[in-house]
């Protein structure tokens, strides 16, 4: 037996790869763990292939990932900054985020089309990012924005952020980085 094979402790929500639906994985049934990206698990089983968000970690009888217990912890620091958030720290925050069956984060995919910070009447700051996905076709676009945009709310200094997939250019292999190419074994 593995080290990633496990049996879910727990009734536990999943979202199954790549159609995006949402169903729940019962108690007892036995799963391999593919991935830890991210803060969240990709697994399979004789149903298929399906994401674990990191929250329930537990039902696979592992730890919490540190991005997810942290959070509460880094929103209550934002309450002491002052000014716009730091880019570098919104590009590192979209490098967390991984397509479920790509071992490479959104960025270094290139996914990420664009990621701007505006100024709000009131004196905050909003983050829209725009992003599209490998295929079109990709049931999971919407988990994969809203972990995207759930990240970028994180960085101090970030009011509000949108995330939205767009489609043009239309993606292709020349947009992954070169470490993405690395760690796909493409160079």
């Amino acid at each position: 037996m593995s080290d990633n094979h496990r049996t879910l402790t727990r009734e536990v929500e999943a979202t199954v790869i790549p159609a995006g639906d949402k169903l729940n994985l019962p108690e007892g049934m036995e799963v391999d763990i593919t991935h830890r990206l991210g803060g969240n698990f990709t697994i399979v089983c004789d149903y298929g292939m399906f994401r674990i968000l990191g929250k329930d970690a537990d039902a696979l009888g592992e730890e919490i990932p540190t991005a997810d217990a942290s959070a509460g912890a880094e929103a209550a620091a934002d309450a002491d900054h002052e000014g716009p958030p730091d880019d570098d720290a919104i590009w590192e925050a979209l490098r967390s985020v991984f397509d479920p069956e790509i071992p490479v984060n959104i960025v270094d995919l290139g996914l990420i089309y664009s990621m701007d910070v505006k100024e709000t009447e009131e004196g905050k700051y909003d983050v829209s990012v725009q992003m599209t996905l490998t295929a079109p076709g990709c049931g999971m676009g919407p988990a994969i924005a809203e972990d995207a945009r759930s990240r970028v709310v994180t960085v101090p200094g970030v009011n509000e952020a949108q995330v939205d997939i767009v489609w043009d250019p239309p993606w292709h292999q020349d947009m992954i980085s070169e470490a993405g190419k690395m760690e796909l074994g493409l160079l």
